[in-house]
């Protein structure tokens, strides 16, 4: 009978050991994870962003040159470079979860889990909408664009308050509040 205990125990200490080992090769993947960015550059060099493994804008560097654009160019320039760097995200977790858990169909799933998250991002349009449409989520405007508001007159300056005339001592109104 004690050799059947002592294989059971043999056995129980191999699965806590293979236990022990998959949970460190775990947190191993976890902690190069931890430290990952990765950064996408505008191809004029006018927008850098940078998002950490989990996807969070870390970085946003929006260059001088960038200040001649209009505002809605820059700040689409932004989030397209926002979703290509997320989108990067699961080929990098592969190669993470590769070198350190191997061929592990638990690695595989987290990949699977990072694509839906994080999916590649549009293709980039070279014949894109003018900024100025943008906004637009209506049907297409079919009438003439309305007439520039037109120039208002500034409000008249409020009235000027008359100087107290000095021979007029009546500030005391009648007497002390304290008696």
């Amino acid at each position: 009978m004690s050799d059947g205990v002592d294989a059971s125990q043999r056995m129980i200490d191999g699965w806590m050991q293979q236990l022990q080992q998959t949970a460190a090769r775990y947190q191993a993947m976890a902690d190069r994870m931890q430290g990952q960015t990765v950064t996408e550059r505008a191809k004029d060099g006018a927008v850098e962003v940078t998002v950490d493994a989990k996807g969070l804008l870390k970085n946003l560097v929006i260059a001088e040159s960038a200040g001649g654009k209009r505002m809605a160019e820059v700040s689409a320039e932004v989030m397209r470079l926002v979703q290509k760097a997320q989108s990067r995200i699961p080929e990098l977790l592969h190669q993470v979860a590769t070198e350190t858990l191997g061929s592990d169909g638990t690695g595989d799933k987290l990949v699977a889990d990072a694509k839906s998250t994080f999916p590649e991002p549009p293709p980039e349009d070279p014949a894109a909408p003018e900024p100025d449409r943008l906004h637009h989520f209506g049907p297409e405007d079919t009438e003439a664009p309305p007439p520039p508001p037109r120039q208002q007159t500034p409000p008249p300056p409020p009235p000027r308050r008359r100087r107290p005339d000095p021979s007029d001592d009546d500030d005391d109104f009648g007497g002390s509040i304290l008696s």
